[in-house]
């Protein structure tokens, strides 16, 4: 009975770790200032499509400043362009020429454009 007890102390206590860790990573920062932005948003071209939640993270990343990017949505009137850049997913960055698909670290995406 003792080794029973003790299997689902731990089975608990990794669940509860396990829990911890999704919360802490999984945890929103601040969006990204107006400044960084536009910066992003003069040097890039973001593709998305309806509905993707990897899209919507993206988006998240960027708060109310998401108005300063460069979006074309491949669900609308976009979808030829998107289907001639040959876009393996969404979201996909193009900047400087390089197509970067999924979801993209605003750090990564300051070092990409050079912001």
């Amino acid at each position: 009975m003792a080794k029973e007890k003790k299997k689902w102390v731990t089975i608990g206590a990794i669940l509860i770790i396990l829990v911890f860790a999704f919360i802490v990573l999984n945890k929103h920062s601040a969006p990204t200032s107006e400044e960084i932005a536009k910066c992003i948003g003069q040097n890039s071209k973001l593709y998305i499509q309806t509905g993707c939640i990897h899209c919507e993270n993206q988006l998240k990343l960027f708060g109310e400043n998401q108005k300063y990017l460069n979006i074309y949505n491949c669900m609308d009137d976009n979808w030829k362009t998107c289907r001639e850049l040959e876009l393996l997913g969404t979201p996909t960055w193009i900047i400087k020429g390089t197509k970067y698909t999924g979801k993209q670290s605003i750090e990564n995406l300051q070092k990409l454009t050079g912001c």
